[in-house]
């Protein structure tokens, strides 16, 4: 099991605890943290969005002005259902929001992270060995991408 944790985000992923593998979580402790279990082709699919995301906000940085925010969103389909994420900052930091949209009979889930948090948490998240579960081939298919255009943020 390895347990990661700072201000605001939590991470328990533990390989042998199917078909749960990672409890994440987050939230201000003062303001009702919450937590949630993802399956690992869940896991899998949160890992690689976030990582597209987070790859896509760096591209875009460079072309941001200081005063300039940006949101970007992405679909990503996932054991039967979806999961949409949502980056939402400027050019010096972001937060994270996402939506599992389940499968018929399936739960569904909801959380975010604040902007002092999704950093720490991308990179972690990163760092698991997410890809070494033996789910099979199970593609992760991206739906939507969107970057309102520049008229359009906030």
């Amino acid at each position: 099991m390895e347990v990661r944790e700072a201000k605001g985000w939590r991470l328990v992923f533990d390989p042998a605890r199917h078909p749960f593998v990672l409890l994440i979580g987050g939230g201000p402790e003062d303001a009702g943290a919450w937590a949630a279990e993802f399956s690992g082709a869940e896991a899998q699919a949160l890992q690689a969005g976030v990582g597209r995301l987070v790859e896509q906000h760096r591209a875009l940085v460079p072309s941001l002005m200081a005063e300039e925010d940006i949101d970007l969103e992405l679909e990503v389909a996932c054991a039967g259902g979806g999961l949409w994420l949502a980056l939402a900052g400027d050019r010096s930091g972001w937060s994270l929001r996402f939506v599992l949209t389940p499968a018929a009979g399936s739960r569904g889930l909801e959380g975010s992270w604040e902007r002092s948090a999704s950093g720490p948490l991308a990179a972690a998240l990163a760092a698991l060995p997410l890809g070494a579960l033996p789910l099979g081939a199970l593609p992760l298919e991206v739906l939507d991408a969107h970057q309102p255009p520049a008229g359009e943020r906030r």
